[in-house]
């Protein structure tokens, strides 16, 4: 993929201007006012993942609705009986994807951290190896995928249900013994980098936010900029609903990461991939040129940028600056 958005420069300065819902505060205080009229109800049972070095846990939790949403937790082996009080980080997971295999996410705890994989309610059939949590409610006529279910109403839409499943996420991970609930990271990477954002803006005493190539950022450029899934399933609906634009538009302002992420307070490292056709670069930009607006005092901000990459953003190479990044940032 060539270079198809602005120049470094400009995407370094890009800083639109915003249709934000006047009562955007108030449809996420409701919506997490009513989840939490139900119990939390963290499960934990011990998983043999074949680790010596790790422990594993198949943990559910009470996500929107009530509805049991599923994690796998690893830590360092013997933490949570030891005494330790560890730093945690929950990660969020990418468009189709599930919780996987224990095995195949060990990086964080390796490091020392709790490490929380929530699973990714009605997904986990696209790519890697499953996910185990439904999504029990309905929608109207909508593209294959999610981003087009409930998409008139911004109560009826999906990503309502798996924002609220994330910051029900952090409040379990702090729920467990071993963690230090002042310590709590979020992150994830394109469908996670997004909700990873909108977590951020939700959740007001993380202690760090790490966006990696995140989708679900200034939704009217992207569907304007590329034809690329999952962005592509709203055009698709509105070719065939010509009539559903406003409505469509409206319901996904509540859900943007730019909108949310103007709101969050603790400090951040975003990646970007100036060839990503899936997540342009102008909006991830959009969402770090915004980040933290709102905060009494604005945030401290990073980004790393791979200039030949495209939707795989940095690999491993942003594992390793956020594991340096994060270490700082605990330090401090």
């Amino acid at each position: 993929m060539a270079l198809f958005d602005l120049p470094l420069p400009e995407l370094e300065r890009y800083l639109p201007d915003l249709e934000e819902p006047a009562d955007l505060d108030e449809f996420w205080a409701g919506t997490l006012a009513e989840t939490r009229r139900f119990d939390l109800d963290v499960r934990r049972t011990p998983h043999d993942a074949g680790l010596t070095l790790v422990d594993v846990e198949d943990v559910t939790f009470a996500g929107f609705g009530g509805h049991p949403v599923k994690a796998w937790v690893t830590r360092p082996a013997g933490s949570a009986t030891d005494g330790s009080s560890l730093p945690a980080v929950v990660e969020f997971l990418g468009y189709g994807g599930g919780r996987g295999r224990p095995h195949e996410r060990l990086a964080w705890a390796a490091a020392g951290y709790v490490h929380l994989l929530m699973d990714t309610r009605g997904q986990g059939s696209r790519w890697g190896s499953g996910g185990d949590t439904p999504d029990p409610v309905g929608s109207g006529p909508h593209v294959p995928g999610v981003m087009t279910s409930g998409i008139l109403d911004p109560a009826d839409h999906y990503y309502r249900r798996l924002f609220t499943d994330g910051v029900r996420a952090v409040e379990a991970v702090r729920a467990l013994p071993g963690v230090d609930p002042a310590r709590v990271t979020v992150t994830g990477g394109s469908q996670g980098g997004g909700m990873t954002l909108a977590v951020a803006g939700l959740v007001d005493d993380l202690v760090a936010v790490m966006p990696d190539v995140p989708f679900l950022c200034h939704v009217p450029r992207a569907i304007a900029l590329t034809d690329a899934n999952p962005y592509h399933e709203i055009v698709t609906y509105l070719a065939v609903h010509r009539d559903h634009k406003a409505a469509a538009l409206r319901t996904l302002s509540y859900l943007d990461g730019v909108h949310l992420g103007r709101r969050a307070t603790a400090p951040t490292l975003f990646s970007v991939a100036l060839r990503d056709p899936i997540c342009p670069p102008s909006t991830v930009y959009a969402a770090y040129n915004h980040y933290g607006k709102l905060a009494g005092t604005r945030p401290d901000r990073s980004i790393e940028v791979y200039e030949f990459n495209e939707h795989e953003g940095g690999g491993g190479f942003q594992v390793d600056a956020q594991l340096r990044w994060l270490a700082g940032v605990l330090a401090r």
